[in-house]
């Protein structure tokens, strides 16, 4: 009999609930569900007010967790610079930037990641915090691209991959109207006005998806 394998269980789902205070919510059927203010979920970090600030700090946070295991080698002279680069976009920018095809991101997330990530640049080229370089003439030493343009790559990737799909759940969630009315103030960023803002800045359109091969050259074009 052949050994059944293990199930998975993310580490940050084993202490998901975070709340300040217990209220069940009772969903018929004898079971209870806890309302919470926030929860991990396969890694991710889930919030009731559906912005992507506790997923940010989060994937940061693991982030530098796979940085720090990983420092002898992305600090070793005896490593090229273009190989720490790789190594460090293999496991440590991948690592960090989990899911993030699915947030909403706003300026400030975006700009949280450039400055961790130049952190981890500045370490593996040698560079002192303290001491200014522009942050392109870094990145090209280690042959990495802008974390703000790989994020867009990200989103553009899935956004093409759900176009695709002709009736599936997740284009029906992405196409999905919340009716009744709205709260005061400016409505929160969505997932999909962040991506079209992307495929309006390179001059894409939606007819483009249509051709998978041509989807994935246009988005990995650095412009």
């Amino acid at each position: 009999m052949p050994k059944v394998a293990k199930s998975f269980i993310c580490r940050g789902c084993l202490n998901p609930v975070t709340s300040a205070g217990r209220t069940i919510v009772d969903i018929g059927a004898s079971a209870k569900l806890e309302l919470v203010d926030k929860f991990c979920y396969l890694g991710d970090m889930l919030s009731v007010d559906g912005d992507t600030d506790a997923a940010v700090e989060a994937r940061i946070r693991i982030g530098w967790n796979r940085f720090r295991q990983l420092v002898p080698l992305l600090i070793n002279k005896d490593v090229s610079l273009i190989m720490r680069g790789r190594l460090y976009s293999s496991c440590v920018r991948s690592t960090m930037l989990h899911l993030s095809e699915t947030w909403p991101v706003r300026t400030e997330n975006v700009v949280a990641l450039q400055r961790v990530e130049m952190r981890m640049v500045k370490w593996m080229c040698g560079i002192k915090l303290k001491d200014r370089f522009p942050s392109k003439e870094l990145r090209e030493r280690l042959g990495i691209h802008d974390t703000a343009l790989v994020l867009q790559q990200n989103r553009l990737r899935w956004y093409g991959h759900v176009l695709l799909k002709e009736d599936d759940w997740v284009k029906k969630c992405m196409e999905y109207e919340v009716e009744g009315p709205r709260p005061r103030g400016r409505p929160k960023r969505t997932w999909r006005e962040v991506v079209r803002e992307d495929y309006q800045a390179r001059k894409l359109n939606t007819e483009d998806a249509m051709d998978r091969s041509k989807w994935r050259k246009l988005i990995k074009d650095v412009r």
